[in-house]
């Protein structure tokens, strides 16, 4: 219920000044990634998956951690903060 996750695939990017096959993944979450620590742990986990679902080195891989306040997303007619 709290997970949304977009793939757009084929989109041309260049990760350390190469074109070779890469991934971003954007993570934003209320209260789940707000310090160093927290998102190493969450680091440690993604590039876990992704390395073998993607068959990428980690080199090529950026995750790129956003947090948010409840009062940022809307849901249901209102905002996270009054659910």
């Amino acid at each position: 219920q709290r997970v949304n996750v977009t793939v757009r695939s084929g989109m041309p990017m260049v990760v350390s000044g190469s074109a070779e096959p890469c991934a971003q993944l954007l993570v934003s979450s209320i209260g789940v990634v707000g310090s160093a620590e927290q998102n190493q742990r969450h680091s440690a986990r993604f590039f876990e998956f992704l390395t073998a679902r993607l068959g990428l080195g980690p080199e090529r891989i950026v995750i790129r951690f956003y947090p948010l306040e409840p009062w940022q997303i809307g849901k249901n007619g209102t905002v996270m903060t009054f659910l």
